[in-house]
């Protein structure tokens, strides 16, 4: 448990790292895992190896990728540091992710909320270029996906291989399963392809990887 940590982000774009440790007496009524300011809330909880790289995406379409030694590890109850700046009041982190260097199977999934989605490699398998540049963090990100009024805003953001399938709920209750291997991998600032029919008065409400 020393060496481990908890890794939690928030809506508005906080990261908060904290050691497993910290954990380890939990309450019946539970422990204060973060001071949440007015307004933000938690989004996603990851655990991490202490030597993981992280990526947050917003709805606005752009990801960042910083190592997360850039994360000092901080008590329970800390408010955390910026992960990554947000636009406007409009915009806002959609996921976070925690990925490994060395796994060169994992490539980026990415999903816009009227069922556009693609896959990228973090690095470039052929040159070893990254396809999202490691950054301090804090920054704005590179453009993840090309929003356009036909995909709309970007809904979720996963780590996937070919041994994943994807499964998307639709907010009218709509659910589709397909296989992750069917998506071919395409560049970054590229729209993608449509992965689902989506009908007008309808959006995408969730995304989840689940094993093939």
């Amino acid at each position: 448990i020393k060496n481990n940590y908890i890794i939690l982000c928030t809506r508005e774009g906080i990261i908060k790292k904290t050691s497993v440790e910290a954990y380890s007496r939990p309450r019946a009524n539970g422990v204060n895992a973060i001071t949440i300011v007015e307004g933000d809330e938690l989004l996603e909880a990851r655990l991490t190896n202490g030597s993981s790289e992280i990526m947050m995406a917003v709805k606005s379409g752009r990801a960042i990728r910083f190592p997360e030694e850039k994360v000092r590890a901080t008590g329970r109850g800390a408010i955390g540091v910026a992960g990554i700046e947000v636009d406007d009041a409009k915009d806002e982190v959609v996921g976070m992710i925690c990925v490994n260097k060395d796994d060169a199977e994992r490539t980026i999934l990415v999903v816009s909320e009227k069922g556009f989605g693609k896959r990228t490699f973090l690095d470039d398998p052929g040159t070893g270029e990254p396809n999202y540049r490691i950054t301090n963090r804090g920054g704005k990100g590179v453009k993840t996906i090309n929003i356009t009024e036909k995909t709309g805003n970007l809904v979720g953001i996963k780590s996937v291989t070919d041994a994943n399938d994807l499964m998307i709920i639709t907010k009218n209750g709509i659910a589709i399963r397909m296989n992750v291997s069917d998506l071919r991998v395409m560049g970054r600032a590229t729209q993608g392809v449509r992965l689902i029919n989506i009908q007008d008065n309808d959006s995408i409400a969730a995304v989840t990887k689940v094993d093939h």
